[in-house]
């Protein structure tokens, strides 16, 4: 009986090993692809089939169906997971060797295209269960049975409804569906991006960055987050892509977060929202800033002058909430004597600066996010191997005090060989919960193109405002959100601003203005639930839930909800009565907006100076309305409530938290 037991372990144990070694290879092998079709792209169908097939084989290798379903020794469940990596193999497989015929018969589909469009999108369900959980695939299945029973919807919402098979293989075998945008951007930069933090981390780059940071800002509160925001918003507003920033800042600010306590949701969230106001942010601010410019006839110039103040609005924002949840959870900063000195941290980590110099620099000089990616990763293990290999010859040619073996060559290489491959197998397991996300999101999208749900919610939205300014922006806002789905930020500027921009400038808001107003609505879906893809990339980053991520970023970006409807109804961008720039009723506006940005924030985060009692949070929200409602008295009346509750924050002191909470 012993000896039986001590087989079944044997057995066990090289199943265990087999397993690992299949994921290491997997893994390695789907990092070495992303990087290859940075320099040779392929079809877009086959590069993203191929990577998400990678992607759902290594979840079902590694996540277990249930959480007590054991997956360390020959069981069914063990045998089922098999079953559906085969399963995903043959559906990533079918779509690389029938990508011509595919083509070919859109529309005239055999029923190999059927069955394969089921599977797969089954396989797209269950990695979603496992990784994200149960709310992200309800919500995908809501929108399938959307499309497959439209004609028996409310009549709002009605359509002619879809086949089982329309619906599947728009989702399996087109780029309307799974293939879509979402999981076209985890497939290509996020992906790198996140490599990149990968090998950061493997080289020791991770810990020189976090290092660095403790020294110019451990000792504000919570400074690493405020460095975030504060480099997101430079970051941004060069780059001009909200997920790209993510990626590429949060590859550095989001461990240096998570490192002084902040959760990881709360990272991801903090840089996901920072991200996204650099799309706002001057000089260049996308491609949606451009054609704003050539449909109101205005100079480049000008956009960018009435976009910035509004841009500094929404990072003050952010960063409030950023400074209340540091406080909230006692994050304070650290003695000077504590923290690493500036010049000793630069100096030994110096070779860390310069695949940061050159990822800015390409950024900068305008190539693509991915490319600047794999740029990044390049430059950063030619300065890792450099670096390294000098320390080694430095260390065997001189004399040391311990006995300690020198590496020989081979040892060493074979030291350096490990390290690599470490990183491309953690990389390609980090990308794991944000690229199932994004295909999970096509479903999504793929429904709301598929039956036009987008284009009907934005002309319902107009019908349903009755006339009102401020429900006509709101619906538009819904509008955006919806259109966001399945739409890039730039597309659906333009169909907000050619549906939704007319009805603005029937209520009276001036040309410009709505179509800042439409602009900034257009960037919603970067951090709005369900398909938010900045927030997905920065739970990617921070290794957090991407739902808990999403609703925590779209909390924090309020500022990109509340600023367009002040846009409306006071001079905020710059405009004056007389279309004068900058006159003095838009520098009260400034500054009355700013108060009531401080209001809000500190309301809704029930903190200030302190945390808040109810009598001060009711205060808080009464300033806030104040300052934001169009009247000189309700002005005064907000200012006046503000002054009053932060003097009562300042003299009143709660003998305990339960009387503040």
């Amino acid at each position: 009986m012993s000896d039986q037991k001590t087989i079944q372990s044997d057995e066990n144990i090289r199943l265990v090993n087999t397993v690992a070694w299949l994921v290491t290879l997997l893994a390695i092998s789907l990092s070495l692809y992303q990087l290859y079709t940075v320099i040779k792209p392929l079809t877009a169908l086959v590069q993203r089939s191929i990577h998400l097939g990678a992607i759902l084989c290594l979840t079902f290798l590694l996540k277990p169906p249930f959480k007590n379903a054991r997956k360390d020794k020959f069981t069914a469940w063990f045998v089922l997971d098999v079953l559906l990596v085969l399963a995903a193999a043959y559906c990533t497989f079918y779509i690389c060797d029938n990508l011509i015929e595919i083509f070919e018969r859109q529309g005239d589909w055999l029923t190999s295209d059927l069955v394969v469009g089921i599977i797969g999108t089954l396989l797209v369900l269950e990695a979603c269960r496992r990784v994200i959980g149960m709310v992200m695939t309800g919500i995908c299945l809501v929108a399938m049975l959307y499309a497959y029973f439209g004609p028996y919807m409310p009549e709002l919402i009605i359509h002619k409804g879809y086949s089982i098979e329309r619906i599947t293989t728009t989702l399996w075998l087109t780029t309307e569906g799974i293939f879509g945008l979402p999981i076209g951007v985890a497939a290509t930069f996020v992906f790198v991006f996140v490599l990149f933090g990968a090998i950061l981390e493997a080289t020791g780059g991770g810990n020189f960055f976090i290092d660095l940071a403790y020294a110019l800002t451990g000792r504000f509160s919570g400074g690493p987050a405020k460095t975030s925001v504060v480099a997101s918003g430079f970051m941004g507003s060069v780059s001009g892509s909200a997920v790209g920033n993510v990626v590429a800042t949060g590859s550095f600010t989001i461990p240096m977060m998570k490192k002084v306590g902040y959760r990881p949701h709360v990272a991801g969230a903090i840089e996901a929202a920072a991200s996204t106001g650099g799309q706002l942010m001057p000089p260049i601010m996308g491609a949606g800033a451009f054609l704003m410019a050539e449909f109101t006839n205005t100079s480049y110039l000008t956009i960018i002058k009435v976009a910035l103040i509004p841009a500094v609005m929404y990072y003050i924002t952010v960063l409030l909430f950023v400074h209340y949840e540091a406080k909230k959870f006692g994050l304070e900063g650290q003695p000077k004597e504590m923290l690493p000195r500036v010049w000793t941290v630069v100096k030994e980590g110096l070779h860390f600066i310069i695949p940061v110099a050159i990822l800015i620099y390409v950024l900068v000089r305008n190539y693509s996010p991915m490319m600047a990616g794999f740029v990044a990763v390049m430059s950063t293990l030619a300065a890792s191997l450099i670096a390294n290999t000098i320390r080694w010859a430095l260390d065997i040619r001189l004399p040391s005090e311990d006995a300690s073996p020198k590496l020989s060559s081979g040892s060493f290489a074979l030291k350096e060989f490990k390290l690599v491959a470490g990183a491309l197998e953690k990389g390609a397991k980090s990308a794991i919960m944000v690229s199932v996300a994004c295909a999970a999101a096509g479903i999504i999208v793929g429904m709301v193109t598929l039956t036009g749900m987008g284009l009907k919610f934005s002309s319902l939205v107009l019908d349903l405002s009755f006339g009102i300014k401020v429900l006509a922006i709101l619906l538009i806002g819904g509008a955006s959100l919806v259109l966001g789905m399945g739409l890039p930020v730039t597309a659906s500027y333009i169909v907000l601003a050619t549906l939704a921009g007319p009805a603005l400038l029937d209520m009276g808001v001036p040309l410009l203005v709505s179509h800042m107003i439409v602009f900034w609505y257009s960037q919603d879906a970067n951090v709005t639930p369900p398909v938010s893809l900045a927030s997905f990339a920065g739970a990617g980053v921070a290794g957090a839930n991407p739902m808990r991520t999403a609703f925590t970023s779209w909390k924090l970006a309020k500022g990109l909800y509340i600023i367009p409807i002040i846009m409306a109804y006071r001079p905020l961008l710059g405009i004056g009565k007389n279309y004068e720039l900058f006159s003095a009723d838009v520098w009260i506006t400034m500054i009355v907006t700013t108060l009531g940005l401080v209001a809000f924030a500190s309301g809704l985060e029930r903190f200030c100076l302190r945390r808040a009692t109810w009598l001060e949070t009711i205060l808080f929200w009464l300033a806030a309305a104040g300052l934001f409602w169009p009247a000189t008295w309700a002005d005064i009346a907000g200012l006046a409530a503000l002054i009053a509750v932060i003097l009562l924050q300042k003299l009143y002191k709660p003998t305990s938290l339960a009387q503040a909470a």
